[in-house]
């Protein structure tokens, strides 16, 4: 694959005649760029990143490039030719982070995942990248997705390798594995099951929804007025995909409820806050 030629020099008016450098970074960007310019990269191997996201890489869109950059595990442990997972960043408000397993959605990651990552959303890029850890800076953070179909976050401090943050854990990480109005349960006894949220009950209306693209398994016991509605709060729960919700961030939690209380489409809302479990 062509990475540079003398076309792209002439398109952006530069001197043909300046010497080219290609360079290995200390933190491990291979880059190709002018000798007399240290900041402008001609191209730079973290904007295609294979398995491995290192500190300093960004995952997800860059407007500027016109790039998509996700994580792709290899085919097994000792084939590192692209394998059938891929982990990629939602590109709408809020963002999280996507498993897929041969382009089906598998997992979507939570509140954890999103205490160890810096993410960025503007009209520029909507992007994922590892945070610095500010209280052992000789330590070094890296989340592989790996030919399992795992997330792993590891994080190596001298010779020493801690695996901070494994993804998916559990039966309830599945993506939408209870359905439209119902909830994982995870109990102290390790037990996992489906519960329909308070107010609705288990019905026999089997269709496929047109907002989550799954089966109904609970449905509503009755059906109020649009303006007289009663919400029940939940703790813990990882929010919903963000593609057919509104997103307001600079609004409190009283002036939420209030414009869902308004609008008869909305059923429900919740807080954006990731870092602090969401409500």
């Amino acid at each position: 694959r062509s990475v540079w030629n003398t076309t792209n020099l002439i398109n952006h008016n530069i001197n043909i005649k300046e010497s080219l450098v290609a360079e290995l970074l200390d933190n491990g960007n291979f880059v190709l760029r002018y000798s007399n310019s240290k900041s402008f990269f001609l191209w730079e191997s973290f904007d295609y990143p294979t398995d491995t996201l290192l500190p300093g890489m960004k995952l997800g869109w860059d407007c500027a490039k016109k790039l998509n950059k996700n994580l792709t595990s290899w085919k097994s442990l000792k084939d590192p030719s692209s394998g059938s997972y891929v982990f990629a960043i939602e590109t709408w408000k809020v963002s999280h982070g996507l498993i897929l397993d041969q382009g089906q959605l598998r997992y979507r990651t939570d509140s954890t995942y999103s205490s160890f990552m810096n993410i960025t959303e503007t009209e520029e890029e909507i992007s994922h990248s590892l945070k610095t850890n500010t209280t052992n800076v000789s330590s070094i953070s890296i989340l592989q997705m790996t030919y399992i179909g795992s997330l792993r976050l590891m994080e190596l401090v001298g010779e020493e390798m801690h695996i901070k943050l494994y993804y998916p854990n559990d039966f309830c990480d599945i993506y939408n594995v209870c359905g439209d109005n119902s909830y994982c349960n995870f109990n102290n006894k390790g037990r996992q099951n489906c519960l329909c949220i308070e107010g609705f009950q288990l019905g026999h209306d089997q269709y496929v929804s047109s907002l989550t693209k799954t089966k109904k398994r609970c449905v509503k016991k009755s059906y109020s007025s649009c303006h007289k509605k009663e919400f029940k709060k939940m703790k813990n729960m990882k929010l919903p995909d963000t593609q057919y919700t509104t997103v307001e961030t600079k609004v409190g939690f009283e002036e939420c409820q209030k414009r869902c209380v308004m609008r008869c489409n909305c059923t429900a809302f919740a807080n954006v806050d990731m870092g602090t479990g969401g409500l």
